[in-house]
């Protein structure tokens, strides 16, 4: 088994809705060990669109990495995910942030991400549930958040998954 950090986004439509789902389809990939609190976040990049939801899933699985990815992408279609706008608006984004294993270099997938160091939106829920997890070279998730400004990232609540209204 392999441990992996997911880090979960959305800025489309029923945005706490489309999260919990996926943390549901996540756990048919393997064991979700553990879910970080939601935090409504400013978007960072891309053209002007509304704010995010972010958390992190942690996902214990005997998919390889590149395996992984697919279906993490196959989860962003079912939620109607558009790859129409680099950094733009979406239903749902699901990224790879961080694993036990070994680091991944290929084409199409980094891991750690190449710039989870650099978002607060990530790092904070992460910190929730790995802040060991490494993000870069000997970097861990809380030693990078101590270095990283505060790019408009609020916590909306430590239990979401179930009975909340969509924010």
């Amino acid at each position: 088994m392999t441990r992996f950090a997911i880090a979960l986004g959305s800025n489309e439509g029923a945005r706490l809705e489309h999260l919990r789902r996926a943390v549901a389809e996540l756990d048919d990939l393997g064991s979700v060990e553990a879910v970080s609190g939601v935090y409504e976040t400013d978007p960072v990049g891309g053209p002007a669109q509304d704010p995010f939801l972010n958390a992190v899933a942690v996902l214990d699985t005997v998919s390889k990495p590149h395996d992984l990815l697919v279906s993490l992408h196959q989860i962003e279609a079912a939620h109607d995910r558009a790859r129409e706008v680099h950094w733009g608006p979406r239903t749902l984004d699901l990224d790879i942030v961080s694993s036990d294993g070994a680091p991944v270099r290929m084409p199409d997938l980094e891991i750690p991400h190449p710039r989870a160091a650099e978002r607060r939106f990530v790092l904070e829920p992460l910190c929730d549930v790995w802040p060991e997890a490494l993000v870069g070279a000997g970097l861990t998730a809380a030693a990078a958040r101590a270095l990283v400004s505060d790019q408009g990232v609020a916590l909306l609540a430590e239990s979401w998954l179930e009975d909340e209204s969509d924010r």
